[in-house]
């Protein structure tokens, strides 16, 4: 057992494993990288948070002296920038004693040291390049800590059910018992509820009259895509906590053997990815989103009508936004003429609206109406994960 603060991991037994696909290349690395967050190594924990931060506030990169600029110069505007969360893990002081000691020379002496050190070290790790951008070693270490994160959270919530479908199939989970039909295959008969029967009948042996069979139940195909508005409100914590929940479905959804795509919408569609099973694509990809500045819905949904291959599955969208669309003549109308295009596809359409005025609540209200989907209205971001897991679960 390793115990920490954020991490409890019990390990009972080590076996060699096959890549598959949505395995990752260069494999010591990453095993490096997954033995220190599992050993609790605090410096590889904040290290990870840290460049994950930095994607929450939109930040590409790590300039040292540009950053120490910009605290000293306007402190109240680089606190917006960077964001309170960054500004500790890249200087080890907390965002207030930063502010009251900001203009004293000696500690900003101290605060450039730090800061200086902090990047030096994360270059030397290779987590960040030369012009102070982030490595793939760097993505990869972030999105461990966001996966690790998210897991720990909801696990102990108990909210990974299981979503079962009532359509009969010879390659599902054990559903409930029937007696035994002729034809019936005999790999599905119910030993122990065919022995209980005969138990109670008095026989000591097994009958053909007490055989059982088990009806299994499919499971069904779902695609599902998750988007993500990335516009500038929701920079910081909002874009963090839907991230989280969108690695929550993933996790779920590819576990279960349905597919999930990812498409990230600002001013235009920013990054895409058709449904698929390779989590450790989706994991890098949600990872990276970073917030930018507009809402352009029109060009998300035509984006997710590209990206649904065609075959016999259900198709979900699920739109996560705390906005109206904002780009085009009439973003409303072009938004809700694109929906009508998307269902008559056969794609059904969820929305969860982050603290909606009441005129994106109206839009967000016909949109699912058209969409035949579901509205989900968020307030409290701490359970948005939940609501994202609810509804994959409901759908049919």
């Amino acid at each position: 057992m390793v115990k920490g603060s954020s991490y409890d991991v019990e390990v009972e037994e080590i076996e060699e494993i096959d890549e598959v696909n949505g395995s990752v290349s260069k494999q010591d690395i990453e095993d490096k990288l997954l033995k220190s967050v599992l050993q609790n190594d605090k410096k590889s924990i904040e290290e990870g948070k840290l460049i994950s931060e930095s994607f929450n506030q939109g930040i590409s990169a790590f300039n040292p002296d540009i950053m120490f600029e910009n605290l000293t110069k306007n402190y109240s505007m680089a606190k917006k920038i960077y964001g309170q969360t960054l500004i500790k893990l890249i200087s080890g002081y907390n965002s207030s004693y930063v502010e009251r000691n900001i203009n004293i020379p000696e500690f900003r002496r101290e605060l450039k040291k730090k800061i200086q050190e902090k990047v030096e070290e994360m270059r030397d790790e290779k987590l960040l390049k030369r012009d102070f951008s982030v490595s793939d070693q760097g993505l990869k270490l972030a999105s461990l800590i966001l996966y690790t994160e998210e897991l720990d959270n909801l696990i102990p919530k108990g909210v990974f059910g299981e979503k079962i479908h009532k359509e009969r199939a010879h390659y599902g989970e054990r559903g409930e018992s029937r007696r035994y039909k002729k034809g019936d295959r005999y790999k599905d008969i119910s030993i122990r509820e065919s022995l209980k029967l005969a138990l109670r009948r008095g026989r000591q042996k097994i009958g053909v009259d007490e055989l059982k069979t088990s009806q299994r139940q499919s499971k069904g195909q779902h695609h599902i895509i998750y988007a993500l508005d990335a516009s500038g409100s929701m920079k910081g914590k909002k874009i963090e906590v839907c991230k989280k929940a969108g690695i929550a479905l993933a996790y779920k959804a590819i576990t279960a053997k349905d597919k999930v795509g990812l498409i990230v919408f600002g001013s235009d569609v920013k990054e895409e990815v058709r449904p698929t099973h390779d989590f450790s694509l989706l994991l890098r990809e949600i990872t990276r989103i970073k917030a930018s500045k507009q809402t352009d819905f029109k060009a998300m949904l035509h984006k997710t009508m590209d990206l649904f291959e065609k075959g016999d599955y259900s198709k979900h969208l699920i739109v996560l936004t705390d906005a109206m669309p904002t780009v085009g003549k009439d973003p409303q109308k072009e938004s809700i003429r694109e929906i009508s295009r998307i269902r008559n596809l056969g794609i059904t359409v969820s929305l969860i609206g982050i603290n909606l005025d009441k005129e994106a609540r109206q839009f967000a209200e016909r949109l699912v109406e058209i969409g035949e989907g579901r509205l989900y209205l968020v307030k409290e971001l701490e359970e948005l994960d939940k609501i994202v897991l609810e509804d994959y679960y409901a759908i049919a």
